[in-house]
């Protein structure tokens, strides 16, 4: 199993990885998603995108989230649907929702409530 992000360290504060799942790309975001991820957030964009199946975005886990952390949301669902792929925000709380919400975006996403809990995780 490889995995990306900043999880297991003792500085871990927020991280971003890809899983493999059969059907779908989840992108798993945990902690505080700000401007210290950009290059997990690249990287799990692209290896997404690379797949060509839908994606989906978890937000379960995240306690924080500033205006880098949406603007990732927003380029994932921007890029995602110009290469024709469905992006879905899979249970993001209310410190993600909110802010999307207040800047007129939250629109852009479907929702899932539902979990999925097998997957291969990837390096990004």
């Amino acid at each position: 199993m490889h995995q990306s992000g900043t999880r297991g360290t003792t500085l871990e504060t927020g991280g971003i990885r890809l899983i493999e799942e059969p059907g779908a790309s989840v992108v798993d975001m945990w902690g505080e998603i700000d401007v210290a991820l950009r290059s997990e957030a690249s990287a799990a964009l692209a290896n997404a995108l690379e797949r060509d199946v839908p994606v989906v975005i978890d937000t379960s886990k995240v306690t924080f989230m500033d205006s880098t952390g949406i603007a990732f949301l927003v380029q994932f669902y921007t890029i995602g649907s110009e290469e024709g792929l469905s992006v879905t925000l899979r249970n993001p709380p209310s410190v993600v929702t909110d802010v999307l919400e207040m800047l007129g975006v939250i629109e852009m996403f479907d929702t899932d409530q539902h979990e999925v809990t097998s997957g291969r995780e990837v390096a990004s």
